[in-house]
């Protein structure tokens, strides 16, 4: 037996060492200049001038912006002829808006795009001495996006929190305005999950379509809508739309609940016999349901105010308004989101709002708590298609729900 540190030990490493050089069974040169790597082997190739192509013209993409002006927007392209700066095309500009340059290898403009209204692309080009304009509909991609938010302490609050578009915060509020008042049932916790379309022009969003699916939990009831066709339904297929909404107003606070209170003027209590909708003046008032117009005009301490009569023995009356739409008149037929006035303070009013009243055979009920009858549902023939199209939105909506929306993206 050999001591470490003799030559049996000394050798037993350099055959160790040979073995994982791949050399077992003879004898390796382990020295310095043995082990050193093998300098890197460099050649130079010779590249012709003439085999890199130079490009022929190139795409600069600018946004404009609110303290631009038309000449300093031109400038950052690199653009120099002063009649771009001139042309009428560009004054249509909003902050915002994106607009791609492609330019030639010599710095001349080849063409300037950008997408206006109407998803319309906006095409100027040099055209002989001058510039052309052209129009064509833009090539939108369309994707759906999901989003959930909860409720702190408003609706459109909760849809910025998100990152939801407010004409998507504004859909959702319409789609179950049947069952929901958006102004006084709201409550701290509820929450939404939605689906809904995104057009995009070359991989940017530019702006959000329809809610396709919906999902609303308020006060631990959930509601769930599905678009179809042109309406929105139930998973089981039955109408969302129903015969009335639950408030005039599409935004606005409610400043007085149905019940007994102490009128502002006359400082007695006395029964309240509708709601109060504080709003601005102007805001919009809409019929709740489709009907025929009873009244218009000055009707006492009601100041401007219209009756509409509807199916059954339902009727609906809408007071202190500033003003009415032109052309209103007894007996002119109505539909449900018609605008019918606009929220004002005349008659017996201390402060701008809408009293609005819903009676049933001439009695005034509560038309936050009254049950509202529905549309037609799903027909029967084509609720198997109706299924087929619900099921992966509403596949969607479990996935937003249970916290899984990351797959899907």
């Amino acid at each position: 037996m050999h001591k470490p540190g003799t030559l049996g030990g000394t050798v037993g490493l350099t055959l160790l060492l040979a073995a994982a050089c791949g050399a077992v069974g003879a004898y390796t040169d382990l020295s310095p200049d043995a082990l050193r790597l093998p300098e890197p082997m460099v050649e130079a190739l010779s590249l012709r001038s003439e085999q890199v192509a130079a490009p022929k013209s190139y795409v600069r993409e600018e946004q404009f912006q609110r303290a631009d002006t038309i000449a300093e927007f031109v400038a950052r392209f690199g653009l120099t002829d002063p009649r771009i700066a001139r042309l009428r095309s560009l004054r249509e500009l909003r902050p915002g808006t994106y607009v791609s340059a492609e330019v030639g290898a010599d710095g001349e403009l080849i063409s300037l795009t950008w997408l206006s209204g109407r998803d319309t692309l906006v095409r100027v080009a040099p055209d002989g001495d001058g510039y052309a304009r052209s129009e064509s509909l833009a090539p939108l991609q369309t994707r759906l996006a999901m989003k959930t938010g909860v409720v702190r302490n408003s609706l459109f609050g909760a849809s910025d929190e998100a990152g939801v578009p407010d004409n998507v915060a504004m859909q959702l509020a319409d789609v179950f305005a049947g069952d929901i008042d958006f102004h006084r049932d709201l409550r701290k916790g509820d929450r939404f999950n939605v689906v809904y379309e995104v057009y995009s022009l070359n991989g940017r969003a530019v702006r959000s379509g329809r809610v396709v699916a919906a999902e609303f939990v308020n006060q631990g009831r959930s509601f769930k809508a599905v678009r179809y066709g042109t309406s929105y339904y139930t998973p089981e297929g039955k109408s969302l739309r129903k015969a009335f909404l639950r408030s005039p107003l599409e935004f606005s606070r409610v400043s007085s609940g149905f019940g007994m209170r102490k009128h502002p003027l006359f400082k007695t209590w006395m029964a309240h016999k509708g709601i109060d909708y504080r709003a601005p003046v102007g805001t919009r008032v809409r019929a709740t349901g489709d009907g025929v117009i009873e009244f218009v005009g000055v009707k006492g301490g009601y100041g401007n105010a219209i009756v509409l009569r509807h199916r059954g023995q339902y009727s609906t009356i809408y007071a202190h308004l500033s003003r009415f739409p032109a052309g209103l008149h007894r007996g002119q037929r109505v539909a449900q989101g018609d605008t019918v006035g606009f929220v004002g303070q005349t008659g017996w009013a201390t402060g701008p709002h809408l009293h609005y009243e819903f009676l049933v055979a001439g009695q005034a009920r509560n038309p936050l708590s009254i049950a509202m009858p529905s549309a037609n549902p799903v027909p029967a023939d084509k609720l198997a298609e109706f299924t087929a199209q619900a099921a992966p939105l509403l596949a969607r909506l479990e996935l937003i729900a249970n916290g899984e929306v990351a797959q899907l993206d």
